[in-house]
């Protein structure tokens, strides 16, 4: 008998990160649940479906789909699937089906939340007795494991909005706060098909530099907890931690001039987004389109939820 569970993540916007992956002594943290990053962010309407089909097998196995084609690139739901599977008695055939409607490697997040939902459903289906967090957990370190993200699933498991993680690590263990915004703003978001290599922060002075301004970025925001504010903030943050190409500046140019409340890069991609009041979206979509194509300029509204179960009929 096949059994079906299904389960969404908000697209999860890093506006500016601290990288904590090294103890007070400098050593490297082996507790992958105390990895993580403090930082900041959006959730978007926009993000990842997942479904997730199991039948028992002889031997456990695994396929994964991406916008329907099978890939062998997800290596972070496959670890989470993994991960879990080693927590049954039995053996099963998993199908996981993610369907996702942001850019992937572009910095929304992608790879965060389609571990945690994937866990999220495949802990629906077969009944497995465990919570939301340690699901949580389960996802934030096979992210740190496989290298594609430190501390967005901890946003995730969390309600949306404007997020900022103050203290990092997995779901239960970060400390996240939020501040207020209107329902009434969306987010425009503008992209290139370049990608920034995450190795640019795997180096230790780029690490000291990245740090220093991440610091910085998150002082200046609790100071004065405004979207206007956080918005300078991490624009200085992209600007001063050497992420903002040229590219990058003409888009956050271009949303500034036609009224977006701020705008900023996403962390890490050549992607600007900008936070607008809902009418005067168009305006941003059509300065993005004079440099981009269509298809590179999207438009969300801003989640409010986090990840979570959802109906079958739903995705």
């Amino acid at each position: 008998m096949k059994l079906t569970a299904k389960a969404f993540a908000p697209g999860a916007i890093s506006s500016f990160f601290e990288i904590h992956d090294t103890a007070a002594d400098g050593k490297p943290i082996t507790d992958l649940e105390r990895v993580g990053a403090r930082g900041g962010g959006f959730g978007l309407q926009s993000g990842v479906h997942t479904k997730v089909t199991v039948e028992e097998a002889t031997v456990n196995s695994l396929k994964v789909f991406i916008n329907s084609q099978p890939t062998k690139e997800a290596k972070t739901t496959e670890n989470v699937i993994q991960t879990l599977l080693n927590q049954t008695s039995n053996n099963y055939l998993v199908t996981v089906e993610h369907r996702i409607d942001v850019p992937v490697g572009m910095g929304f997040g992608t790879s965060a939340g389609g571990a945690l939902t994937a866990g999220l459903a495949l802990r629906e289906a077969l009944a497995l007795p465990l919570t939301f967090n340690q699901i949580g957990k389960i996802a934030h370190v096979s992210e740190v494991r496989c290298q594609t993200g430190l501390g967005t699933v901890s946003s995730l498991t969390v309600g949306g909005g404007l997020i900022i993680v103050t203290e990092p690590g997995a779901p239960g263990i970060c400390q996240i706060d939020r501040i207020p915004i209107s329902t009434d703003y969306v987010i425009v978001a503008g992209f290139y098909d370049s990608k920034i290599p995450k190795t640019v922060i795997s180096l230790p002075e780029r690490k000291v530099q990245i740090n220093l301004c991440g610091k910085k970025a998150l002082r200046q925001i609790l100071a004065e907890p405004t979207l206007e504010n956080f918005l300078v903030a991490c624009w200085d943050f992209a600007r001063n931690a050497g992420f903002a190409t040229e590219n990058v500046r003409q888009l956050v140019h271009l949303a500034k001039k036609a009224g977006a409340v701020g705008a900023t890069q996403n962390m890490i991609g050549e992607a600007v987004h900008a936070v607008v009041l809902e009418e005067n979206a168009p305006f941003v979509v059509e300065a993005f389109k004079q440099v981009l194509p269509n298809e590179k300029v999207i438009t969300a509204k801003i989640d409010f939820q986090g990840a979570r179960m959802v109906r079958h009929e739903e995705i």
